[in-house]
């Protein structure tokens, strides 16, 4: 697995005028392809008018899933532009749309990357980008009487407490870095006198 990647805030738009066309560049995260798609789709109804609406989506930690569109731009004005900005900023689980309403100036091949590559720059700037670190997901147990004040200090250490499930005894599910494992190990035996249990799970991304 990559130990981390980056990826969009938020959804949202930003929009831009070059030489009198506008130029819409819709950002969205995207868990999968399907969904990529079917946000490209949403903004194609929404801009029923637009010369044109081209996209590129770059889906999986690894980037394995890379694909683009110049929708009728001459071809590779568009969708590789916007697609090697992404790429560029290692961006991933990301799906970019630029909605075009031309100006009447004809921009030219070279103008044409310059205005698609740089719109996605400027709506990632704009709206701001995460970074997803792996990490491994532990589940600490202890009884009721010491639960309370374990998650107390587990989020007063800053570590990522991510549930709390209660029955016969209290499990507390956490996010760690995998180099913190023997240190939070030592530190959970000294905070409880050795009565938590510690369970290692599977691996996961998060703002860890």
């Amino acid at each position: 697995m990559q130990e981390q990647y980056v990826t969009l805030a938020g959804e949202g738009v930003h929009e831009s005028e070059i030489n009198r066309s506008r130029f819409l560049c819709h950002l969205a995260p995207a868990a999968t392809e399907e969904e990529a798609q079917d946000f490209v789709a949403r903004i194609r109804r929404e801009h029923p008018g637009a010369n044109h609406n081209c996209w590129a989506y770059v889906i999986g930690a690894d980037g394995g899933i890379q694909k683009a569109s110049d929708d009728g731009e001459p071809g590779g004005t568009a969708g590789v532009p916007m697609l090697q900005m992404l790429t560029r900023r290692d961006m991933r689980y990301v799906v970019a749309v630029v909605t075009r309403y031309f100006g009447g100036v004809k921009l030219g091949a070279g103008g044409l990357i310059r205005a698609y590559g740089g719109v996605v720059g400027e709506a990632l700037d704009a709206l701001g980008t995460v970074t997803r670190k792996r990490f491994r997901i532990v589940t600490v147990t202890a009884g009721h009487e010491r639960a309370g004040r374990l998650e107390n200090d587990l989020r007063s250490a800053g570590r990522a407490v991510r549930e709390v499930t209660y029955g016969a005894e209290v499990s507390i599910e956490v996010g760690l870095p995998e180099a913190d494992l023997e240190e939070f190990r030592a530190w959970l035996a000294d905070t409880t006198a050795g009565t938590a249990g510690l369970e290692l799970g599977g691996e996961a991304y998060g703002t860890v």
